[in-house]
């Protein structure tokens, strides 16, 4: 009896030591407020050396993705994990993404063969632009012959930096024929352009005077404006005016337009429906 007490009273001395131990080990209770290293609303944010420099929780950072943010510095900190504010031990790890100093570049797409839509869309969803439209004597309307940029030729399988600007050589058949304008009045920029391109016209001149933010102006006034009716050789430059859109009410501008514009019918269908296959659809 006398060593069966002995035994537990080890036993018990050894599992209060050991959970001891392992409390002091994790650091039971001993929780801290996790800064906040990443960009977000009202911090520029900082960079790793800076993160590591600003903090005595030794914590561990783990970059796991560089990533080219425009506007940006590289090496800023642009997620982290845990997030600031949350409750974390010393010596955490941090698994951040930071921004990368060039953005990766694009590998060009095939856009000869293609229909001048199809070619837009995809200068699109690959983070280029569409630039000017040339029409040559071909055969095939509305093919795209050539693809350029900075006035050369770029063929596909290139690499080419984001943002760059892709001009399309075009086929005009026997130049007969030609389009009617899209309706702008209300659209922001991109929405404007991917319209225009689509059908096939260019880009004129684009007025944003007094305008405080390009990127969410609307159009309020274009040039030839729409009618639905008036058709335009393929190539032609549709001229554009821009407002706030925080000053502008568009359903007023759309519907004011439709009242003084006695040749309105129908509008375009949406050119991500049309048949390229079909030109009454298309033309």
């Amino acid at each position: 009896m006398k060593h069966l007490l002995w035994m537990l009273a080890i036993s018990i001395v050894l599992i209060l030591l050991i959970s001891l131990i392992i409390k002091l080990y994790a650091r039971q209770g001993k929780e801290f407020t996790m800064p906040q290293f990443a960009v977000s609303e009202g911090t520029q944010g900082k960079t790793v050396e800076q993160a590591m420099a600003a903090n005595d929780l030794d914590l561990e950072f783990v970059i796991l993705d560089s990533i080219y943010t425009p506007g940006v510095s590289a090496g800023i900190i642009l997620t982290q994990d845990p997030k600031g504010g949350t409750m974390v031990k010393k010596g955490r790890k941090v698994y951040v993404s930071v921004a990368a100093a060039n953005a990766a570049d694009i590998i060009m797409p095939e856009l000869t063969g293609l229909s001048v839509r199809q070619a837009v869309n995809e200068i699109y969803a690959c983070g280029l632009k569409v630039g000017n439209l040339t029409f040559v004597d071909d055969p095939f309307k509305n093919n795209v012959k050539e693809q350029r940029a900075n006035g050369r030729s770029v063929y596909a399988g290139q690499k080419v930096a984001p943002g760059t600007v892709i001009d399309l050589v075009v086929g005009n058949g026997d130049g007969s024929g030609g389009v009617p304008v899209p309706f702008l009045i209300g659209k922001n920029s991109e929405q404007a352009r991917r319209d225009i391109y689509a059908l096939s016209l260019n880009i004129g001149r684009e007025h944003f005077n007094g305008v405080r933010d390009k990127a969410s102006a609307v159009v309020y006034r274009q040039e030839p404006d729409y009618t639905g009716v008036n058709k335009y050789p393929f190539g032609t430059a549709i001229e554009l005016w821009y407002i706030d859109a925080s000053d502008a009410d568009v359903a007023k501008m759309i519907s004011d337009f439709k009242v003084d514009s006695s040749k309105i019918i129908p509008e375009l269908p949406d050119p991500e429906t049309f048949d390229d296959n079909n030109d009454d659809d298309i033309w």
